[in-house]
């Protein structure tokens, strides 16, 4: 399947809101894998104590702080490895994470790797699963992702749609931030968005629409 050209550094050297909303409908293509991206988190740094990087540079973390347009993967529960994207200019810190795909190349491969999915919407439905189904691992961390096997591209065929907004998912710190963007549901359908927390639900016709 043809996708449009590669995201170039400068795409992701802004702040990091901007990136996390500018990457919905973008294409994440790794190898004969690839999904667009239905949903991302945005990670600040600095007082956003929800970010890794707010406990400064470490090892774990100095790939946040480095040249916009890097992989920061991690490992979460000693079992699922998530897939951020650097953001902002170097030296300051910034990451989106990216929460949900829709498959849309190398469906068959994603299954042989997630046999576990029982629908193609199913197959990279949150980060953890949609690194499993795009063989993306910690051994990524640090990949320029300007080049290479894995890369962000813009779709063949742009198609227009609306962001939802929501606080974060599954973190205690930070956790009323308007930080979450999801595409609307009513523009295009909401193939693997992973589940709400049931405590921050809002919308309420609009999340059952989104969930049920």
């Amino acid at each position: 399947m043809r996708f449009g050209p590669i995201l170039k550094r400068g795409f992701y050297e802004r702040p990091t809101t901007e990136v996390a909303r500018g990457l919905l409908g973008k294409v994440l293509e790794h190898g004969e894998t690839a999904g667009i991206v239905i949903e991302t988190e945005a990670y600040l740094g600095g007082d956003d104590l929800a970010s890794h990087s707010a406990r400064g540079i470490t090892e774990r973390t100095r790939v946040i702080f480095g040249p916009p347009g890097h992989a920061y993967v991690y490992l979460i529960y000693g079992m699922y490895e998530c897939l951020n994207i650097v953001a902002e200019p170097a030296g300051q810190p910034g990451c989106v994470l990216v929460r949900a795909l829709e498959p849309v190349a190398g469906v068959e491969i994603m299954r042989q790797r997630r046999p576990a999915a029982r629908r193609v919407e199913d197959l990279a439905s949150g980060p953890g699963k949609l690194t499993l189904a795009l063989g993306i691992t910690r051994a990524h961390n640090g990949a320029d992702l300007t080049r290479g096997p894995l890369v962000v591209r813009e779709p063949a065929v742009p198609r227009a749609f609306e962001i939802m907004t929501t606080p974060r998912i599954g973190i205690t710190q930070c956790a009323d931030l308007p930080l979450r963007f999801v595409v609307a549901p009513a523009i295009l359908s909401p193939v693997g968005l992973s589940p709400p927390d049931k405590h921050r639900r809002q919308g309420g016709a609009l999340w059952a629409r989104l969930y049920s």
